[in-house]
């Protein structure tokens, strides 16, 4: 699997991360629904054994439970593995629920929780979820930057930030990664943000390279009215109507794409987004060491000429297109 240097930091990542998300399990706001944490910790290991050496997980993610989860999979093995956590969604004792906050005291508290549920002395790059408030933008980066200096933090990174925004924190302390969605039905970030990155030598981390699961061709109507009502994504813009019927048809359309290539819609989606030069890594999720050991394939196939001619045509396409700005809004990143 490729392997890439995120921006100027010295952290090479390799060109798919495990993302969490997932299997912090049901039983939140944003839950995927129940999630056996003895298959959690095999599609880690087998993500580990596949070459993948990152993961990015989150306080978010089931509540704790997520990194609990990556605590436990990475211990005795922590040299072998890099992490990545978040900061700014947070949640009251008995709460099912998440809410925004930045403030310098909550930063350092969640960066702490994180080091004690992770079971690790630093984190290797620790990244601001929301910019929400937005007011606390500055305050919550400062802070990182002095977790940094403490030898807490290795790097620190944003998620689902503007290019005004990365530029009001620049000044503080260099931004070594941003993390947003980007994938064949999200693709604002190419007009100003790629450019951007590039500019300043900031790492992209990719997140939803398959769309929550919509580009992986594994759903249907039938099978989206039948997602259990806590999955969050039952009330999702690509889950529902008109973007469903819309992004259907793209999905037909990909499908001759990846057959002749003998490879799968997942694997597909994720290597078009790793195309863009701008973009260090992408994140796939994992719920079991099937799902992993399919789309690591991806980390390795670069697409060819044709495929990208004829992807880029599908759009066109399409009944109806995204007109509304920015990605569903969840702690997903």
């Amino acid at each position: 699997m490729d392997t890439n240097q995120l921006g100027f930091s010295d952290l090479h990542l390799t060109s798919l991360g495990l993302g969490t998300w997932a299997i912090g399990g049901g039983g939140w706001d944003y839950g995927w629904g129940p999630q056996d944490d003895a298959r959690s910790l095999e599609a880690i290991d087998r993500a580990l054994e596949l070459g993948i050496h990152w993961i990015d997980t989150a306080p978010a993610y089931g509540l704790g439970h997520s990194e609990e989860i990556v605590g436990q999979a990475i211990s005795g093995r922590r040299n072998e593995v890099i992490v990545a956590t978040k900061c700014g969604l947070v949640w009251d004792e008995g709460a099912h629920s998440t809410y925004e906050r930045l403030t310098a005291e909550s930063v350092r508290q969640e960066a702490e929780d994180s080091l004690r549920r992770l079971d690790v002395d630093v984190i290797d790059l620790y990244q601001i979820h929301w910019p929400d408030p937005e007011k606390q933008i500055e305050e919550a980066w400062a802070t990182i930057a002095e977790l940094i200096e403490e030898g807490k933090i290795r790097y620190g990174g944003v998620s689902n930030f503007s290019v005004e925004q990365l530029k009001r924190i620049q000044p503080i302390h260099p931004v070594a990664s941003l993390q947003p969605p980007y994938n064949m039905l999200e693709r604002d970030i190419e007009e100003e943000l790629l450019p951007y990155c590039a500019e300043h030598d900031i790492g992209v981390i990719a997140y939803s390279p398959m769309q929550s699961g919509m580009l992986t061709g594994k759903y249907d109507r039938e099978s989206v009215e039948a997602m259990p009502e806590e999955d969050w994504r039952k009330d999702s813009k690509h889950f529902t109507e008109p973007e469903l019927s819309a992004n259907l048809r793209l999905i037909e359309g990909l499908r001759p794409i990846a057959e002749r290539n003998d490879k799968t819609l997942p694997q597909l989606a994720i290597a078009w987004v790793l195309e863009r030069p701008e973009v260090t890594a992408a994140i796939v999720g994992a719920r079991k060491p099937e799902q992993i050991e399919e789309t690591a394939v991806a980390g390795s196939w670069d697409l060819s000429e044709k495929d990208l001619e004829e992807i880029e045509a599908l759009p066109e396409k399409r009944e109806s297109r995204l007109t509304d700005a920015g990605p569903d809004r969840h702690p997903g990143a």
